[in-house]
């Protein structure tokens, strides 16, 4: 009736055929961390430490933030079927794992059910923010993390599922949930296919070394006084790293988030 005793399964490398063709867009987007609570990655004997490390990779993207979290001892009512499939659930280890610990203005979820947006207000936090992608990781593949991808599609946000940063009870039953994420509802994808660019956290880094007074994340950086000399150092440098950006690329949105938008996608 509960979760089985879990060996941490390889993670693939190869994707399935994915039906949509939609394009990330970290100005869009959020990342949502689902359950990844000591709780459920009890169930793996080592874990599964490749499984956190690439989540904590996600999270160097810099892009708001969202976990889910189930609570402790909760009755059969508030439940319902669960507890019927799963018994009781978690009685304590209900923390997120210490090397994925929620930060200031992460948000924290309480989940009752297997899809993060039953139950909560999550279609209402990335509306208030103006989101309506999710890069979606966690535990467990084919059920909470395809229940929350399918609910996304369902509420016009556009999943983006990370494979080799999601588990599953095993490598049969996550090959299974990728294929049918990619064909229903889903962009199935990996760490290094949203990671091609810099991280927010760097582009802001070299932005403000040119500049004298700070500068927010969304504001014009031609007003903050970044001229063009400086704009085409910048350019010299992305592209020695090998990202293929013009200076015409980087006016039509001069902040920090509009550079990062660009060198993410080129």
């Amino acid at each position: 009736m509960s979760i089985p005793r879990l060996t941490g399964h390889p993670l693939p490398t190869t994707m399935p055929d994915n039906r949509l063709t939609w394009a990330f867009d970290p100005n869009r987007a959020a990342l949502l961390i689902h359950d990844m609570q000591r709780y459920f990655l009890g169930f793996y004997a080592d874990g599964f430490p490749r499984l956190v490390d690439n989540v904590a990779r996600l999270r160097a993207l810099g892009l708001p933030t969202v976990y889910t979290a189930q609570p402790p001892r909760q009755s059969a009512e508030r439940r319902g079927l669960l507890t019927d499939r799963w018994g009781p659930g978690l009685q304590s280890d209900e923390e997120i794992v210490s090397a994925l610990a929620p930060r200031e203005g992460d948000e924290v979820l309480t989940k009752h059910r297997y899809s993060a947006f039953f139950g909560t207000d999550l279609r209402g936090w990335l509306a208030s923010r103006g989101l309506d992608q999710l890069v979606i990781c966690g535990v467990y593949a084919h059920i909470g993390v395809t229940a929350t991808a399918l609910d996304a599609f369902s509420a016009d946000v556009k999943p983006f599922v990370v494979a080799d940063a999601v588990g599953d009870f095993s490598a049969d039953d996550h090959a299974a949930a990728m294929r049918h994420l990619a064909a229903t509802c889903a962009v199935v994808t990996t760490v290094d296919g949203l990671s091609s660019g810099p991280t927010l956290a760097e582009v802001r880094r070299q932005v403000l070394a040119l500049l004298d007074e700070p500068a927010d994340d969304d504001e014009n950086l031609i007003d903050a006084g970044l001229d063009s000399v400086r704009v085409m150092g910048l350019i010299e440098t992305w592209r020695a790293a090998g990202h293929d950006v013009g200076f015409a690329d980087l006016a039509a949105d001069p902040t920090i988030i509009g550079f990062h938008s660009r060198l993410v996608s080129a």
